[in-house]
């Protein structure tokens, strides 16, 4: 089968994307095409990856001009089925149908309450933008072939719009290349890697570190850029070892290291259900987490006794369940290991594979 991944918003190398869907895909004996913005045009682990060249300045002008280019080239593959991952690429996905293509849509958030959330939209208008948005992806949603969601709530969610629904979550590919590091040799560290953003509660975060006796590492992008400033501010900057946007092999490296893995979101309404890859790949490391105490992830977290849930706005607490883990060698170690059973028993990309191989098959 011909198949004609696209997205517009994320990278070529994305994880979800490429080292997941596309390399499954295409492992699977399927002829695999990733169309991406801004990227070099390669074969590589036998996905043709094409990049479309387009001069971008800020996130209405990605929404804008590279959806535009990337669906420009887009059209000019024939494939069997189209299969794309940003919301910004909704007004194109009729254009498919109407030539009498298969399409599937690939849901990564529930982007409704993800815009309620949004800091750049003016505060008055969140509500009736996120209605607005809502009734639009519903509409072209009954008209995809399928929907790929990457949880159940958000499946459960597209149920009511279509019934060809299936979620593929986002967890762990099992033998990443975590470095086995005894836990007696670890440092007195911990971890946070993903987006950093207010709203996924780092500043709370940092002000829990000034009275951690450890070093955070902490790996990502700031948005907004001066978010940075205000976080150098905080007394517990002193203990943060900045590393900034890294690779894969970096972030394997900080996670083989550290002793607690930090998913302390923000009780947002899109947060409340989601399943943040990050958690799971701590999990997946052999470390204890911190998270949020939303029910979802307690009941993950503690069914499988391999971290402590707290308030994400409350620095105390996270100080304070930090400090216990810390402070219990044993009882830390052991979470890990459970984390890590977990992972290679439920919470792995090889059961999701298997997901989404049945859908291409199916179509």
């Amino acid at each position: 089968m011909k198949i004609c991944q696209y997205t517009s918003a994320h990278k070529s190398n994305d994880v979800r994307i490429f080292l997941k869907e596309c390399s499954s895909l295409a492992s699977a004996g399927h002829d695999v095409t990733l169309v991406a913005a801004n990227c070099k045009t390669e074969t590589i682990n036998g996905v043709k990856v094409i990049g479309v060249e387009v001069s971008v300045g800020g996130r209405f002008s990605r929404m804008s001009k590279a959806a535009k280019a990337v669906f420009q080239e887009v059209l000019t593959i024939e494939a069997d089925v189209y299969h794309f991952h940003d919301p910004e690429l909704l007004r194109f996905a009729l254009a498919l149908k109407r030539k009498g293509k298969k399409v599937i849509y690939d849901v990564h958030e529930d982007v409704p309450r993800q815009i309620l959330g949004k800091y750049w939209i003016n505060k008055y208008l969140r509500k009736s933008i996120a209605s607005a948005f809502e009734i639009f992806e519903n509409y072209v949603a009954r008209r995809m072939d399928f929907i790929v969601a990457a949880t159940p709530h958000i499946r459960e969610r597209f149920l009511k719009s279509n019934k060809n629904c299936i979620d593929i979550c986002n967890y762990p590919i099992i033998g990443e290349q975590f470095v086995s590091t005894d836990w007696n040799a670890k440092k007195e560290e911990l971890c946070y890697v993903g987006g950093i953003t207010k709203v996924r509660g780092v500043v709370e975060l940092v002000k829990a570190m000034d009275g951690i006796p450890a070093k955070l590492n902490m790996a990502g992008e700031y948005s907004p850029l001066e978010l940075k400033q205000e976080l150098m501010q905080l007394p517990g900057w002193q203990n943060v070892n900045d590393f900034g946007f890294v690779g894969r092999e970096k972030i394997y490296e900080i996670l083989s290291s550290s002793k607690v893995g930090i998913v302390t979101l923000h009780p947002q309404d899109n947060y409340l259900d989601s399943l943040p890859i990050k958690m799971f790949e701590y999990m997946s490391a052999g470390i204890p987490v911190v998270a949020s105490d939303f029910p979802l992830w307690k009941e993950i977290v503690e069914l499988n006794h391999c971290g402590i849930c707290v308030d994400p706005q409350n620095p105390k607490e996270i100080a304070n369940a930090v400090k216990n883990i810390l402070s219990q060698n044993k009882d830390a170690e052991q979470m890990g290991i459970n984390g890590k059973k977990a992972v290679m028993e439920k919470y792995n990309w090889k059961i999701e594979e298997k997901k989404l191989l049945e859908l291409y098959n199916s179509l």
